[in-house]
């Protein structure tokens, strides 16, 4: 028997066949009528928004391109201007290194000056006082050979006098 009825399932049989297109074709009917459509536009909404989706994407990659193109260039010129502002604040450093050299020169040869007035004028004062020394050393010696009392007024006259006429060395 169930060999019977698997053999009758797969025999076509025509009033079989009729009931399966008109129900098949009543389905078709009704999907078409009722579903179709609303599947058909969620399909073509659905392809819309992903269109959108898509463009959007697009859109919002070339702005980053963008960005990133402008954050690079940004980058570069805030690189290029820290090195010029370290260029400038090198020379400047060398400048105002060069002007305190310069200053401490300056400042040692105005010592320096000072050194050889001061050592000139300590000089003068120094043969000053020797040429003084000398002098009563001389008229004491002169004193003594000649045993003669001449006033200090005119010895002094006569050393000065013969000193102003030796050599200035």
């Amino acid at each position: 028997m169930t060999l019977f009825l698997a053999a009758s399932l797969l025999s076509p049989h025509v009033g079989l066949i009729f009931w399966t297109l008109l129900v098949f074709g009543l389905l078709l009917f009704i999907l078409g009528k009722f579903a179709w459509k609303p599947m058909v536009s969620a399909l073509d909404e659905r392809e819309h928004t992903i269109e959108e989706s898509l463009t959007r994407a697009e859109r919002a990659l070339e702005e980053a391109r963008q960005m990133q193109a402008h954050n690079e260039s940004a980058r570069r010129d805030a690189e290029r201007q820290a090195q010029i502002t370290l260029r400038e604040a090198r020379e400047a450093a060398d400048q105002l290194r060069g002007e305190e050299v310069d200053k401490t020169k300056a400042q040692l040869a105005q010592m320096q000056e000072q050194a050889r007035a001061e050592i000139e004028r300590e000089k003068t004062q120094a043969l000053a006082a020797l040429r003084a020394e000398v002098a009563d050393l001389a008229i004491g010696a002169a004193e003594k050979i000649l045993h003669a009392n001449l006033d200090d007024d005119r010895q002094r006259g006569l050393v000065n006098e013969f000193l102003n006429d030796l050599p200035q060395n």
